[in-house]
């Protein structure tokens, strides 16, 4: 973890704090939750989940070509109307 200072407002400070206590948290839990949230719907995808992606959908699709290996460059030419 890195440790940083940020500034809140005092209605703000309150408000996570009574959160935190119902939540049985700690403030902190609750500012990196909201930080990973905002981070998830602007789009942003770390290169962990990224490579988790890419190894779940490893080898489930099938083109049926024999010499895509070697000719894949050919074959998107002709599926992008190249």
């Amino acid at each position: 973890m890195i440790r940083t200072q940020i500034q809140l407002s005092e209605k703000q400070a309150k408000s996570l704090k009574k959160l935190a206590d119902n939540e049985k948290v700690s403030v902190a839990s609750l500012v990196r939750r909201g930080v990973d949230a905002l981070l998830e719907s602007s789009g942003e995808i770390s290169s962990e989940e990224r490579r988790r992606r890419a190894l779940a959908v490893a080898g489930k699709f099938h083109s049926k070509k024999r010499d895509l290996g070697t000719e894949h460059d050919k074959y998107l030419a002709q599926a992008f109307g190249a």
